[in-house]
């Protein structure tokens, strides 16, 4: 069933038009990445969809009755606790509940039959409650908050307290707990570590809505959207494909449009040609035969179709990062560094080192300690115990997160004259590598854009030529095409790098190490991103694997037991046949204890075989990627384990009596 129709779909914004008759058709359940540069109209098509502004010609239909829910912009949710916005969401069920509570009070006092109409009420007013899903509310909540990564404690503080990337991901939560029809998501993984990007990513491939991506995100891309809608000089293009393979017909499309153009233009030209030439020879021979002819061929060209000049590459910022003078081959090097900040303890005998050439990227949740560990390679923070060293003739150049611009007033030539020491012309022709172009040189510094201000921080960091690059969360607000000329740049890189990213892509790219920092230990996988996650799942495999040997252990301890138990039962009865009062009083309970002991075996050997087909679905490829529901099952797996564990005990108990 059609979910959006956008037909012809024009808007202009003064004189100029950004959008030009954009048509494209969006399916129930798609997943749907609306792709572009910036400038490409992206964020008026998101607009127009959301129904926040209007087409200036075409139409935008939805189908009828759809719930549409919007990540654009943090709303103002007033003095609000998380848990209040997070349950707000459920208003009209959580009503319900008030309703309920209230009848319970005022039955408790009732008698006849104005208890009998409460009863009924009451029953209504459940079975309503029930219909709304209000009993799974909270484990709805629960799994949702966690998922993204949003702990109980923040749940308690007031929503306006909150940083910015806690407050996006608050209202990314209450919006997935709503249940839209239609979701709206722009740049949804900004904020999220990687832990909670992967789980966005499987709520969306298993979320039965309609979902609307606007991302710089290539691994969320890759693992979330089936349908591409480019945008491109205001114009759409449709590829009902995956991210990659959209990214490989794209170009193929290109290269074809590019051979046509040139074939359509030798036509155009013979025709141009012989028009010039029927009109001389009609001058010459003073015959009208002639002009009707150039007249008609004209005609003709006037009403070809022509064939676009495609653009095949864009304007990318052109970086070329040099090192200036190698270091000494050990560049930095931890031993057994210890961290705490805050009474919380962030490294924990630490050891790592970073030879010369080599692309290190460090990773972690949120609040696990990789600034602080930046701080100290920066020289800005020390350890409370062990060494952290730099190697000799070290150049450290460090693009930092968050680094706010300047206030003052001063425009974005004169910074980077001022950071670069150089001259205006030549500073001119290098800030247009980084589309800094005529009048854009002028803007001031303390109104750029996030990506204004990141391309200019690089501009000024390739001129510093430093051998040793720390870059925290490089790929911030920069587009598709910025990254990829970072990342090539990184590539072709001489020097050392330690950066931080999310950015799942970028670390596959670049990376040759990956440094994980979880629970203050800090681990090294050599490798990219994949590398480094296939190696984490290996650890969970063989923890688990540990866990089932452990419990098939001491299943067969008790199975050895149970027999060694029933003979000794055996024996016991025929040496006291002489005392049968006695005797049969024992044997009676014996055996009851013996059916008892063999149920519970029945019901640890079926909590094992469930354990153990547990354990074959983590241990699958397949489900590699499913950060979902390898946590659920890894949950439920562990629920097993224990009850196996406790009936396990028990059963020992069982045996020993028998004995």
């Amino acid at each position: 069933m059609l979910m959006i129709g956008c037909h012809q779909v024009k808007k202009f914004y003064g004189a100029e038009e950004v959008l030009s008759e954009v048509s494209f058709d969006v399916y129930e359940g798609e997943k749907v990445g609306l792709l572009g540069g910036n400038g490409a109209g992206k964020s008026t098509l998101f607009r127009l969809l959301s129904g926040v502004e209007v087409p200036d010609e075409g139409t935008i239909s939805l189908r009828r009755g759809t719930k549409i829910g919007v990540l654009d912009q943090i709303p103002d949710y007033g003095d609000r606790s998380v848990e209040e916005v997070l349950l707000g969401v459920f208003a009209q069920t959580m009503e319900l509940q008030i309703r309920l509570r209230k009848l319970e009070t005022e039955m408790s006092a009732a008698e006849g039959e104005v208890l009998e109409r409460l009863l009924k009420e009451y029953g209504e007013v459940q079975e309503a409650f029930e219909r709304a899903g209000g009993y799974e509310i909270s484990a709805k909540v629960d799994t949702v908050a966690a998922g993204l990564g949003i702990p109980p404690e923040q749940r308690r503080r007031p929503f306006a307290e909150l940083s910015g990337g806690e407050k996006t991901k608050v209202s990314l939560a209450a919006l997935l707990l709503d249940e839209a029809d239609l979701l709206l998501l722009d740049e949804p993984t900004n904020h999220l570590d990687m832990d909670a990007a992967a789980w966005l990513e499987s709520f969306i491939r298993d979320s039965p809505a309609t979902i609307v991506v606007v991302s710089h995100d290539r691994y969320f891309l890759t693992q979330t959207i089936e349908k591409v809608i480019d945008l491109e000089d205001g114009e759409a293009a449709v590829y009902p494909f995956g991210y990659a393979k959209y990214r490989e017909e794209k170009e193929n499309r290109l290269l074809r449009q590019f051979e046509e153009y040139k074939e359509q233009q030798k036509v155009i030209k013979q025709m141009k040609e012989t028009i010039k030439r029927l009109i001389e020879w009609g001058k010459q021979g003073d015959n009208p035969k002639f002009f009707r002819k150039a007249a008609s061929m004209q005609k003709a060209l006037d009403r070809m179709e022509k064939v676009k000049r495609p653009m095949l590459e864009r304007a990318a910022i052109g970086l070329d990062l040099e090192a200036g003078g190698r270091t000494g081959e050990d560049v930095l090097t931890l031993e057994d560094v210890q961290k705490a900040y805050n009474g919380r303890l962030l490294l924990r005998g630490a050891d790592a080192l970073l030879r010369y050439g080599e692309r290190a990227v460090l990773v972690g949740g949120n609040g696990a300690g990789k600034t602080t560990l930046m701080r100290m390679v920066l020289g800005l923070d020390t350890p409370d115990a062990g060494a952290l060293r730099l190697g000799s003739r070290v150049k450290i150049g460090y693009l930092a997160q968050e680094e706010p611009p300047p206030t003052e007033r001063i425009n974005v030539l004169d910074y980077y004259k001022e950071h670069a020491a150089m001259e205006e012309g030549e500073a001119r022709g290098r800030l247009a590598k980084f589309l800094f172009y005529g009048k854009d040189v002028f803007k001031p510094v303390a109104g750029l854009s996030g990506g204004e201000w990141s391309r200019l921080r690089l501009a000024v960091l390739m001129r510093q030529k430093p051998n040793l690059l720390l870059l925290d969360e490089p790929t911030n607000h920069l587009d598709i095409a910025s990254r990829e000329a970072l990342e090539e740049a990184l590539e072709e890189y001489d020097g050392t790098l330690l950066a931080i990213s999310h950015d799942r892509f970028f670390i596959n790219r670049i990376a040759q190490y990956v440094w994980a920092l979880e629970g203050g230990e800090l681990g090294v996988t050599l490798g990219g991103y994949d590398d480094y996650l296939n190696e984490r799942k290996k650890v969970d495999y063989r923890s688990a694997a540990e866990t089932s040997a452990s419990t098939a252990e001491r299943a067969s301890r008790h199975r050895h037991l149970s027999n060694e138990a029933e003979s000794g039962q055996g024996a016991k009865r025929e040496d006291d046949t002489a005392s049968a009062d006695v005797v049969g009083h024992s044997a009676e309970g014996k055996r009851t204890a013996g059916r008892d002991s063999a149920k519970l075996e029945r019901k640890i050997a079926d909590l094992e075989e469930r354990s153990a087909k547990l354990s074959e679905r983590l241990a699958d490829p397949a489900h590699a990627l499913d950060a979902q529901r390898l946590s659920a099952w890894l949950e439920e797996k562990g629920q097993l384990d224990s009850q196996i564990h406790m009936l396990t005990e028990e059963w020992l108990l069982m045996a020993e009596s028998l004995l």
